[in-house]
């Protein structure tokens, strides 16, 4: 007798159908983490618990507006964040693109000390090694990208982010 075959478990894995990309900046006298907190708030994701989650853009995912999300939700999103001091120009940015097969596509997030048009060109070679290491072809890349010139005497943080919608 052949023997007894478990039943099949199905595990409950949500697959995201929509996102939107927003970004924020913020400055405050007292700490980075302020600062942070209210680049969260400007990009409309500083109510939701966040999780990080890596870069693929599922099939048939489509980008909507930017939603509002309830309070205090589990919000998952691919996030790009940086801080710095005064004195300091700093970027945060994502960038995303469809594969040209129509099988989804991937999200490329990245910060630096410096400009939006730096941080851009290797976001672009980000995303041409994303495509290159998975011998795919994407179609035309999209950018979110904030720059902060931090004033004396103050912290500054720059966001990015990506945010995945059932």
């Amino acid at each position: 007798m052949p023997p007894k075959r478990e039943p099949e478990q199905q595990t409950l894995v949500r697959v995201p159908s929509r996102f939107f990309v927003t970004s924020g900046k913020g400055i405050n006298k007292t700490s980075e983490l302020n600062a942070f907190d209210l680049a969260l708030l400007q990009s409309g994701i500083g109510e939701q618990n966040l999780v990080s989650v890596s870069s693929v853009l599922p099939i048939g995912i489509r980008q909507v507006d930017r939603e509002r999300i309830a309070r205090g939700a589990i919000t998952h999103c691919v996030l790009a964040r940086h801080g710095g001091g005064e004195g300091e120009v700093i970027s945060a940015g994502i960038a995303y693109g469809f594969r040209s097969d129509g099988q989804g596509g991937y999200v490329a997030e990245g910060h630096l000390h410096g400009t939006q048009k730096s941080l851009k060109e290797f976001l672009k070679w980000r995303m041409e090694e994303i495509a290159h290491f998975r011998g795919v072809e994407l179609r035309r890349i999209h950018y979110r990208t904030e720059e902060l010139s931090i004033p004396m005497d103050h912290y500054g943080v720059c966001v990015a982010a990506c945010v995945f919608l059932p």
